[in-house]
């Protein structure tokens, strides 16, 4: 049997995640703990940036009076996480004499971490007892085995110092970017002896660097040819082990049949086999092939409707892949859309008469695709809004994917009808926004300046839109901000018709301002290239719009043969569906819903 002492992947996952901080802060702050709730929330918060409830919670908790400011601090916090980040802060600030001590720290504190790690390869294999093989290893299979995965772990250990808490994704070249900014430091402060060492440290990574051998020629010119310059003894050892080890590691993928994730950027050519460059040249290839430059793509093909204007550009929005259409729906369309929003406060999909996840001031009503259809069905809408809502949705996609990505193909990834009304009485004083600053398939980190694509991200949408159905309210248009999530490089005002669309990554942060005042609705699209996320509600909608188009050419007599959904009296009572079950009935038990930091994982709806 399992040890009793070894964890589970799962509960391994969630204290990565600082998960139990999430409940901790709840637990102190019932028992009235306030510092403790503090630490434990801001704990939590900075491994999980994008949770929109403990961020409102870490607000809450800035706004109380006995709350002392020094609470605020990272009981998990890595030494060496905090001081490279503070280190480039100073850097940043062109504070050089501090960001030298720091960095200088950091590099130290990482190396060590990274011994420990190493340390901890040792062992059995975590998955050796779970795997089944077929036949058992000789002695000397299993001992070549055995140390290939020892070494491997090794080898991965670099990603795992540089990954920053509660992340997925390692800062590429982490030991070797210290170094690149420990020389330029060291320079601006004067102390050339020590900018030159670093230099001649980071060419051990990579040695062709032009701009770094300019600096070392330099540096050998101020100090003098006699000057002996050499890099830091403890980056030397780390090199050659780590090439000794991909050497050994190569020879295993190459001969026995290994795999190997190289974690490095900086790996020599001649080390990797000739087979896996090739491999990698065509994932390459492939790489460029997809990101077609921004230029190529400004040279677009007609678009597929007449009538359609193309309102701002990416020049006109400061940034890029940005886009804006109007009158893509007529006045009477958006009317015949509003309609069938009511449906979405009587009957909607799961959200109806709810506050939004994103605002306590804002009440937040959705409806898909398919909900829209099965109403059709049931005779609580007409046909012919739930067939609009399909059109309008299919007509937004054609003009996206030939104005973006012209010959290749943009599947649905998820279509969802929206509106956002302002709570009345509930606007005075307000501060917050109708959705914060995110972006559609990324996790934001305004602070590392990072967007981590990873879960709980939806990492393969690849554009975004919203179809505009009426401007009759106050506030609720979107922006667009840089990386830090403040700084606003443009702003779409809602009106009947107008499609604003995007690319969903990193490079087109947005938001919502709230809506203040009157009900704010549009359709909300996400796309995908790929093919496996394709939204299959829509599959089905389009089923039942079929299965109604068949209906429509029988005989009268044959209509309401099978199941006679469709010719059902309104009045007959149905059982709830699950669907549109409210999701405060969802929730997991034992937990107050208005206490517990859910962590959010929310559609992201505009």
């Amino acid at each position: 049997a399992p040890s009793a002492h070894r964890a589970s992947r799962a509960v391994r996952r969630d204290f990565e995640r600082r998960e139990p901080y999430n409940y901790l802060q709840v637990a102190f702050f019932q028992l009235k703990k306030l510092d403790q709730a503090v630490s434990a929330a801001h704990t939590f918060f900075v491994a999980n940036p994008q949770h929109l409830q403990m961020r409102e919670d870490i607000e809450k908790y800035r706004r109380m009076s006995g709350v002392k400011a020094d609470s605020f601090q990272d009981l998990e916090a890595t030494p060496h996480w905090e001081a490279y980040e503070t280190g480039v802060q100073h850097y940043d600030a062109d504070e050089y004499l501090q960001a030298v001590a720091r960095l200088e720290e950091s590099l130290s504190e990482a190396l060590s971490a990274l011994e420990e790690c190493r340390a901890l390869c040792e062992g059995p294999w975590e998955d050796e007892d779970e795997e089944e093989q077929e036949m058992q290893p000789g002695l000397y299979e299993a001992i070549a085995a055995h140390y290939i995965q020892v070494l491997k772990c090794r080898q991965q250990c670099v990603l795992e110092i540089a990954t920053k808490p509660g992340r997925v994704s390692a800062t590429e070249d982490f030991i070797p970017s210290h170094l690149d900014l420990l020389q330029f430091a060291y320079s601006q402060v004067g102390n050339q002896t020590l900018a030159a060492e670093c230099a001649a440290s980071y060419l051990l990574f990579y040695p062709t660097d032009e701009p770094m051998l300019e600096k070392m020629k330099q540096y050998r010119t101020e100090l003098g040819e006699d000057a002996a310059v050499t890099a830091r003894q403890s980056i030397q050892h780390y090199v050659q082990r780590s090439l000794m080890e991909k050497k050994l590691i190569y020879y295993a993928v190459e001969h026995l049949g290994e795999t190997f994730n190289d974690p490095d950027l900086w790996t020599p050519d001649e080390l990797i086999p000739e087979n896996l460059k090739e491999k990698y040249r065509e994932d390459q290839e492939k790489q460029k092939q997809e990101s077609l430059d921004v230029e190529e793509r400004e040279k677009r093909g007609p678009l597929p409707f007449e009538g359609i204007a193309v309102t701002m550009d990416s020049e006109q929005m400061n940034g890029t892949q940005r886009v804006v259409f109007d009158r893509v729906l007529t006045e009477s369309e958006c009317k015949d859309l509003l309609r069938l929003t009511k449906a979405a406060g009587e009957a909607g999909d799961g959200y109806r008469a709810r506050r939004s996840p994103h605002t306590p001031h804002e009440r937040f009503e959705g409806l898909t695709v398919l909900k829209a259809m099965q109403l059709a069905q049931n005779g609580d809408v007409e046909w012919r809004d739930a067939k609009l809502l399909l059109q309008a949705s299919e007509k937004s996609r054609k003009i996206i994917e030939s104005y973006f990505t012209p010959g290749k193909k943009l599947h649905f990834s998820f279509t969802h009808l929206v509106c956002r009304t302002a709570i009345d009485g509930q606007q005075e004083g307000r501060m917050d926004l109708s959705h914060p600053v995110h972006a559609d398939n990324c996790l934001l980190d305004p602070e590392g300046q990072e967007c981590w694509k990873e879960p709980p991200a939806y990492v393969y949408r690849d554009y975004s839109g919203i179809l505009y159905l009426n401007d009759d309210f106050q506030g609720g248009g979107l922006f667009f901000t840089e990386m830090d999530t403040v700084t606003v490089t443009a702003e779409v005002h809602p009106k009947c018709g107008r499609l604003v669309a995007f690319s969903s990554g990193k490079e087109n942060p947005h938001g919502v301002w709230a809506v203040s005042r009157g009900r704010r609705c549009a359709i909300a699209l996400w796309y995908t290239h790929s093919r496996e996320h394709a939204e299959q509600e829509r599959v089905k909608a389009e089923e039942l719009m079929e299965q109604r188009a068949v209906e429509q050419d029988q005989p009268d007599g044959d209509k309401h043969q099978g199941t006679g959904r469709s010719s059902r009296s309104s009045s007959e009572p149905r059982a709830p569906s699950r669907a549109t079950k409210p999701a405060e009935q969802r929730q997991k038990p034992g937990l107050d819903r208005k206490q517990h930091p859910k962590v959010l994982r929310a559609r992201d709806e505009f």
